[in-house]
């Protein structure tokens, strides 16, 4: 078994400016999680690095570069689910937490319960050692620019989010063929207090199953709730779809279905993968067999040895 990672950096159109840094943003987290793996770690191990990274970087709307609610604050959710057993854990509307995706986790291995909100999951945190951080440290001048903009009468954050839609996921098989996705994200731009998107939700926001395999999910939340997007594209491959193919039909039907835009990367439990999306664009990128692959628009696909510099 090769082990796969892949990883999406968040679906829409990405400003000139800012698609450099978010190419080599997702590359570098796709390098790292790739290296997990072939170091013997497991696919949770993996993604769970890979989105950290992603968090610690301004250039995604996860972690330090999250998006602000209509308040001016930031309040993020996370999700991670291993393929092996179903389980899972997620936090939604978080505040000074550096890396939610970690937390996550966390929410899995040490409790009995698959989601943590706003204040309990603070409290959860605290007592796991979970150092908080300012609010001031998760606050970009591209966000609160963002931000600003939308607060004028007329504007339509929902539209203007398609600007820059960078939740971040991965999914990854391991050497033993256990999947697992993780996904983060600061939410809906301009949001109000204590909205709750996909990402949080077991089957929107990602999903992964060993019997079929694991989906990371990015686009408009509602829309993705709607359809249930990464259990969507499951269903399909469980009818006997691609990796490729099913990922289409659910972003299709989610298209028709309720007007939605978005993006996914798939993996199944024999390392076949797939990074889709209907939007105008989506940074990913994934690792196998040694080789980087790594794309922006739709039909690009580039590769490089994963020897060669970055």
């Amino acid at each position: 078994m090769f082990p796969v990672v892949v990883v999406h950096g968040g679906a829409g159109h990405i400003p000139q400016d800012r698609s450099e840094k978010s190419m080599s943003g997702v590359c570098s987290a796709t390098r790292a999680g790739y290296a997990v793996l072939c170091g013997g770690g497991s696919s949770m191990d993996a993604v769970v690095e890979v989105v950290s990274q992603l968090e610690n970087s301004p250039f995604f709307n996860a972690g330090c570069g999250s998006v602000l609610n209509v308040s001016g604050e930031v309040e993020m959710d996370a999700i991670v689910m291993d393929g092996k057993t179903l389980g899972s854990g997620a936090v939604s509307a978080v505040r000074n937490i550096a890396n939610p995706i970690q937390l996550a986790r966390l929410v899995m291995d040490k409790t009995s319960h698959a989601c943590l909100t706003a204040e309990g999951a603070k409290k959860f945190a605290l007592s796991e050692g979970v150092s908080e951080v300012s609010h001031e440290s998760l606050v970009t001048e591209y966000s609160r620019m963002r931000w600003t903009k939308n607060l004028a009468p007329g504007s339509n954050p929902v539209e203007y989010q398609m600007g820059k839609m960078g939740t971040v996921g991965a999914v990854a098989v391991d050497a033993e063929g256990n999947v697992a996705c993780a996904t983060s994200t600061g939410g809906m731009l301009n949001k109000m207090e204590g909205r709750v998107g996909d990402t949080a939700c077991i089957g929107s926001g990602g999903y992964a199953d060993n019997l079929t395999g694991a989906v990371s999910t990015t686009g408009h939340g509602e829309a993705i709730m709607k359809v249930t997007l990464a259990r969507l594209v499951l269903f399909h491959m469980e009818q006997g779809q691609s990796v490729e193919a099913a990922s289409d039909l659910a972003l299709a039907y989610m298209g028709s279905r309720v007007g939605g835009l978005g993006g996914v990367v798939t993996v199944d439990p024999q390392g076949h993968w797939a990074a889709r999306f209907s939007s105008r664009q989506m940074v990913w990128a994934a690792a196998r067999k040694d080789t980087l692959h790594y794309g922006l628009y739709t039909g690009e696909h580039f590769t490089q040895s994963l020897g060669a510099p970055l």
